[in-house]
């Protein structure tokens, strides 16, 4: 594996791998033609050099395509329909707002797309605001370009990118409303929440309920439409808010 980063130097600001070059650039495939298997990746970050370096390390990736790059949370929203994104890397800090308050158009735009924010903070108030958004996950621009590939990869196949101890901390965190909310839920569907709650993937779900992958998502799609998330940290954040599961 990789231990490189899309960027040597670092930068004096709040951004540590805005370091790169190039401007911001659309692509719509490779010469050769994507794979139908390729994984369509929308970058927005206001820091050009940063995006177009990580744009291009992803693009190296042969299950990997970059759609298209943008700079602000408008061309965020017309980028999410011209450029139809399975994944969209997004900046929580843009010159036109905050990319964590524009997590909602952009799915009323394409709802199945997942949203993972990109983030030089760790401060909990912003994680969790992108959690009940509906965030897929959030990449911190500190880790290594592996992790942001990888994460890329599990955001697709509909994980969470997040690690259990991040989970732990903030699901106490998260809102909650008094009165429970109208959802009604499968005792199978109750375990599987409880499970993600707990931070397992959907293979040891699998594994631990002795059921197969394909069933699991079954479940957390089920779950999804049920509670109206977008992504398995949103089901959670609505489970919390409605006392359907323990957060604390």
């Amino acid at each position: 594996m990789r231990a490189h980063r899309p960027c040597s130097a670092r930068a004096p600001d709040d951004h540590p791998l805005d370091a790169c070059q190039n401007p911001r650039v659309i692509r719509s495939g490779t010469s050769d033609g994507p794979s139908p298997a390729s994984v369509r990746i929308l970058v927005i970050d206001d820091h050009q050099m940063f995006a177009a370096s990580l744009a291009q390390a992803l693009q190296s990736e042969p299950d990997l395509l970059v759609v298209g790059q943008g700079t602000s949370i408008a061309e965020a929203r017309n980028l999410m329909a011209s450029a139809a994104p399975d994944v969209v890397l997004l900046d929580h800090r843009l010159p036109d707002g905050d990319g964590v308050g524009a997590i909602a158009w952009l799915h009323a735009i394409r709802p199945s797309a997942k949203i993972v924010v990109l983030t030089a903070t760790t401060s909990d108030r912003v994680l969790v605001a992108a959690m009940e958004a509906g965030a897929a996950g959030f990449i911190a621009k500190t880790q290594r370009l592996d992790d942001v590939i990888e994460g890329v990869r599990a955001a697709a196949q509909g994980e969470s990118v997040v690690n259990v101890k991040l989970l732990t901390r903030l699901l106490p965190r998260l809102h909650r409303q008094s009165g429970g909310g109208g959802a009604v839920l499968t005792e199978r569907e109750r375990e599987i929440l409880d499970l993600l709650a707990r931070g397992l993937s959907n293979a040891d779900i699998a594994q631990q309920l002795t059921i197969s992958v394909h069933t699991v998502r079954n479940h957390v799609a089920n779950l999804s439409a049920k509670l109206g998330a977008h992504s398995k940290l949103e089901v959670l954040s609505i489970a919390v808010r409605d006392g359907l599961v323990d957060g604390t």
